[in-house]
């Protein structure tokens, strides 16, 4: 078996957490005798400590091998998964999702580093970044359809028994697939800058979280500005590091900034845009949930057509201008989104579009970002996997609160509408970043465009 399809099926199942709950959540919390308000706890503590531990998790997979770090991953995927099975309240589901989130950090940096060391640059590798990107965009998007349809039919529980089997299939492939990866020997581990990054993105992406709340948006801003505050202390802490967590190198890499530019656009860009048609189409089309999640299969299909297309346009054309279109499809199909009022139908298109262009997007942004020395693949990995979850969280944050403060003012666009066009202005806008700064690398990079 090659390695390929075991570490993106480790891609998969781990951010298919991300939303896997959402549209189980009211089963859950009536099933656990839990109030409404916890919902948004149960949600949020998957995505604040995936996001915050990824970079830590992909420096200790630098020094301690990537196997090892994936294999204690998908343990800790394992047993989380027990423990939310049978957990008997939310604040035990609560600390099981916090757990699976933080086994998921573990696996997704280190399963990238792993797919990197087992394909050869050029065509291979390019064909493996986009079956990982497909991987991702598409479990993304598919968590709402696939826990709302096991929901309905075999009960919530079920969303978390069936990681058991599937952690132990995942262990057993990696353990007989994984290349052998270069440790880091005798660096230290920057646990002052572990420390304020991991509070930097833990904070912004629960005050995020709670932004999209009105009931909870004046402590959801506090979170923010802390956060941002404590990632605006962050270089002044890696300076005095000895083997700081985010190396001077990569930091200053042209082709990783690019990378991280792409994937947080992406994420933040498509997340907001499918999260305000969900809600469209449960409000105003008064669909369930799973006729929802039906209507935007199309982007989840159009997510894997488009990585499999931008494993062949990266022949011709650099990953940096690959990227760049990748954003301005997806600029397209959220704009089309607007003649949302014309019925499901249309919503279904635009997001197809949107799929596609981040199927182009997602693959070019990987090749980007993991375009380095081999010294600094791993935290490339963590680094871009982070811009991805800030992405997300930070992209419907602002989308749906912009949507909210314009319903039912007399702007000529307002609720839905506005929200999408602000998606798609943003879109176009990191398009347009990506076509202005070509390569100028002081670090060769083959395909940075």
């Amino acid at each position: 078996m090659t390695p390929v399809v075991p570490l993106c099926a480790v891609q998969f199942v781990d951010v298919l957490g991300t939303t896997l709950v959402v549209a189980a959540l009211p089963t859950m919390l009536a099933d656990l005798g839990a109030p409404a308000s916890a919902a948004t706890l149960v949600v949020t503590v998957y995505a604040v400590l995936f996001g915050a531990l990824l970079v830590l998790a992909a420096r200790l997979g630098d020094r301690y091998g990537h196997a090892r770090v994936l294999a204690l991953g998908l343990a800790g995927f394992g047993a989380a998964s027990l423990a939310a099975a049978l957990a008997p309240s939310v604040g035990v589901l609560v600390a099981a999702r916090g757990a699976l989130g933080a086994a998921a950090a573990l696996s997704v940096p280190t399963a990238l580093r792993l797919l990197t060391a087992a394909t050869e640059e050029g065509g291979q590798r390019r064909r493996a970044l986009a079956a990982w990107s497909a991987s991702g965009a598409a479990a993304g998007a598919s968590g709402l359809v696939l826990g709302g349809v096991v929901t309905d039919l075999a009960g919530w529980r079920l969303l978390f028994w069936v990681n058991l089997p599937l952690a132990v299939l995942l262990a057993l492939a990696v353990r007989r697939t994984a290349p052998p990866t270069p440790r880091e020997r005798g660096a230290s581990l920057d646990l002052a800058g572990a420390a304020v990054l991991v509070a930097a993105v833990a904070a912004v992406v629960a005050g995020a979280s709670l932004l999209e709340d009105g009931a909870h948006r004046t402590p959801g801003a506090g979170l923010l500005l802390a956060g941002l505050a404590a990632a605006a202390a962050l270089p002044a802490v890696e300076r005095r590091a000895r083997d700081p967590l985010l190396p001077r190198a990569a930091v200053g890499h042209p082709g990783l900034r690019r990378g991280v530019l792409a994937s947080a656009a992406n994420t933040a860009t498509t997340s907001s845009a499918v999260t305000v048609a969900t809600l469209h189409l449960q409000g105003s089309e008064g669909l369930g949930a799973t006729a929802t999640g039906l209507a935007l299969l199309p982007f989840s299909l159009c997510v894997v057509a488009g990585a499999a297309l931008a494993a062949r346009v990266m022949r011709s054309a650099s990953a940096r201008v690959t990227a760049a279109a990748g954003l301005a499809v997806i600029a397209a199909g959220t704009a089309a989104l607007l003649g949302a009022g014309l019925g499901p139908g249309v919503v279904s298109a635009g997001a197809a579009v949107s799929g596609l262009g981040i199927g182009l997007s997602s693959v070019a942004a990987t090749a980007l970002g993991t375009d380095v020395a081999a010294e600094l693949q791993g935290t490339a990995a963590g680094v871009l996997n982070t811009a991805a979850q800030l992405g997300t969280a930070l992209g419907v944050a602002a989308v749906l609160l912009v949507v909210r403060l314009s319903e039912g003012t007399a702007l000529p666009l307002a609720g839905a509408g506005l929200g999408w066009l602000a998606a798609a202005v943003l879109a176009a806008v990191a398009a347009g970043l990506l076509l202005r700064r070509p390569a100028r690398a002081a670090v060769p990079a083959r395909n940075a465009g």
